[in-house]
């Protein structure tokens, strides 16, 4: 157990928190919550013993094993797979000791080893640390490359795989999945729900948050109250608190009012006066409830486009990869190319035509082909979410679809009035040092008055002289909004948005799900937020196994596709149930011919037959019971992937009737 008793907590000349009295109990999952600067990573800290606290008592048991997040990796010669073993101190040095003493023959020690091992429980360790790693998004075959070879997102899981590693009674998690795609997110949340310690965990993902936490902890103005329950039902209990607190307050201003009005009519008169005097003493001990005072509500908005015309962009036949070394953001952990900063200008109508490549590409060409034959069209009011595994690509799309990199094979077709926002993952890095929102502004605005850009940058909660302050004193979060704002003033018509959401807040993240559902032009994102994606999106392609393909089923037929494909040991060879994208319009210089009808009519009865075959192994594999039958859910899988594979077959059939020329 944690108890905190009159606890009080500074940073510097700031009074984060006091008057803190409250327990938290062993096997709890708390979510700690509120908003920035209200002292949530501070008492994290104190618990650590970073920190002393201000005033009263901060009880821990003795023994208790506490893990953490390290912020710093250091950039070293050990293999990964040995970096995250080390978070288990006592098995890490029985496993050196033993392969020191086989090194040097020395079979007692030896002996002495494996006895250590088998104490501890070691012998299954290297699977546990690869097990976390892959759970996490890295590759088996990156296991063995020095840690100093992974940039520092990638950097950022090895931290949190050493932690999980870690034996602990307490674990300490202050924004976990900020650097995760949404693949790794849900297996974190699972791994989460088995940890049989304390949790204490700090997020501003809701969905992440409702999933794990069994208590929620709330920082506010100097405070710490403790709810029962998940994110929502903190929520509702707070709004319901807050709602009494008001009438509490109105009840007691009207008793005031009444008690004010009979002192005052009464105190000179001799009669009246022991009443009057009673009154005085009944209106010092009124309890002094305090109002209801509103946080102000952030709103920021993008601009209607000044143009949305309806046909934006497309890929035909598109082959989306590097001519050089991978990325990182697509799964391949190493140092970061330059991303294309955060704004994106207008396309020319067809871009130039790409040479097919070999397929599959020979040997040292330099060439990494990352999806196939993609065909995606986007129209004005589309709201796509990408959604596949870490390293299937979906950052290689949205790249491709930007411009900024170059098909390998296939076409790219935009509109001329085309204008793309482009929030990339390394968008909020890419703000210039030294510079104030002002000067980011004028840039992309030259000659547009200073109150114009001053009363807009207001809009995105850079009021007054905040819109002349560094960006090097700035949040992640203020950098994030501020490269937001950089997007919106260029009115675009369409929005990349790729992990825009990992430096912002709750209140954030909601206004930001607010603005996105507004905007009125089309929309591709890449979240591993479920709860932006669930409020902005209305459409959902799988980007797997080499392809980008629309999503049959929303966010919970996701998550049960990724179980079923990690169980079934199929390797990713399980293929998208939906149809194939909508076939690219003919071109000009080849009209296009009236299919058969009758062959378009079996056709489409065919891939309607298997779909709908399809559909009901889904919800079998979703059915909890299968969850309980290993058996049946790898024949069921099985089977869902043979009538995958045909209604691939038959769609390209189909497709073939449809584009006949």
């Amino acid at each position: 157990m944690i108890a905190f008793r009159n606890f009080a907590l500074r940073r510097g000349e700031r009074l984060l928190l006091s008057n803190v009295d409250l327990a938290l109990h062993a096997g709890w999952r708390v979510g700690v919550v509120g908003r920035n600067g209200t002292g949530k990573s501070s008492l994290f800290a104190a618990i650590e013993g970073g920190l002393e606290a201000d005033a009263g008592d901060l009880d821990l048991p003795g023994k208790a094993r506490i893990a953490s997040v390290a912020q710093e990796t250091p950039a070293l010669d050990a293999p990964a797979l040995d970096f995250v073993l080390a978070g288990d101190a006592a098995v890490h040095a029985a496993l050196t000791a033993e392969r020191e003493a086989t090194a040097r023959e020395d079979w007692d020690a030896v002996a002495e080893a494996h006895h250590r091992l088998e104490e501890l429980g070691g012998y299954d360790a290297e699977s546990r640390a690869a097990k976390l790693l892959y759970g996490l998004g890295f590759a088996p075959d990156t296991h063995a490359r020095k840690v100093r070879e992974f940039s520092g997102g990638w950097r950022v899981r090895l931290n949190l795989a050493r932690a999980l590693m870690t034996p602990s009674d307490l674990l300490l998690l202050d924004e976990p999945t900020n650097h995760l795609d949404l693949d790794a997110v849900l297996w974190l949340e699972q791994w989460l729900l088995k940890y049989a310690g304390t949790l204490l965990v700090i997020s501003h993902d809701r969905e992440f948050l409702d999933g794990i936490c069994t208590h929620t902890l709330h920082l506010h103005e100097g405070r710490a109250r403790l709810y029962t329950g998940n994110y929502t039902a903190f929520e509702r209990q707070r709004a319901e608190q807050l709602r009494q607190q008001q009438i509490a307050f109105e009840k007691e201003q009207a008793e005031r009012a009444h008690l004010q009005a009979f002192i005052d009519r009464f105190k000179a008169k001799a009669s009246k006066a022991k009443q009057a005097q009673s009154r005085m003493k009944r209106l010092a001990k009124l309890a002094g409830t305090e109002p209801v005072r509103a946080e102000r509500a952030l709103r920021i908005e993008f601009p209607a486009p000044s143009k949305l015309p309806h046909a934006l962009l497309r890929l035909v036949d598109a082959d989306c990869g590097y001519r050089a070394s991978p990325s990182p953001s697509e799964g391949h952990p190493t140092q970061p190319s330059p991303s294309g900063g955060g704004q994106g200008g207008g396309g020319v109508h067809v871009s130039a035509q790409h040479h097919p490549l070999p397929n599959p590409p020979l040997e040292g060409e330099g060439v990494n082909v990352v999806l196939r034959d993609v065909s995606f069209m986007l129209e004005a009011g589309d709201r796509i979410a990408l959604l596949g595994p870490n390293g299937a690509g979906k950052s290689t799309l949205v790249k491709s679809l930007v411009g900024e990199l170059p098909l390998l094979a296939g076409e790219r077709g935009a509109h001329p009035d085309l204008r793309i926002g482009y929030f990339a993952q390394h968008t909020v890095e890419s703000l210039k040092q030294g510079a104030t929102p002002i000067d980011h502004l004028t840039e992309i605005a030259p000659g547009v008055p200073t109150q114009a850009l001053r009363d807009f940058l207001g809009k995105w909660n850079f009021p007054g002289d905040r819109a002349f302050e560094s960006v090097d004193g700035f949040s992640g979060g203020e950098r994030a909004r501020l490269a937001l704002a950089l997007i919106a003033w260029k009115q675009p018509n369409v929005l990349l948005l790729d992990e825009p959401t990992n430096h912002l807040d709750l209140d954030m993240r909601e206004a930001l799900a607010e603005a996105l559902a507004d905007f009125e032009g089309a929309i591709v994102l890449v979240s591993h937020d479920r709860h932006l994606i669930g409020l902005v999106c209305d459409t959902f392609w799988r980007v797997a196994d080499g392809l980008a393909q629309p999503f049959d089923g929303d966010l919970d037929a996701y998550a049960a596709w990724l179980r079923n494909r990690d169980s079934s040991g199929d390797g990713g060879r399980a293929r998208a149930a939906a149809p194939a994208a909508p076939a690219p319009a003919p071109k000009a210089d080849k009209p296009a011919r009236k299919p058969n009808p009758h062959k378009l009519a079996r056709a489409e009865a065919k891939v309607a037959e298997l779909e709908a075959q399809i559909k009901a192994l889904d919800a079998a594999l979703a059915d909890p019971p299968t969850h309980r039958d290993p058996a049946r859910a790898t024949e069921l899988a099985r089977q869902r992937d043979a009538l995958a594979t045909e209604l691939a077959a038959a769609e390209a059939e189909w497709l073939a009737l449809m584009d006949a020329a």
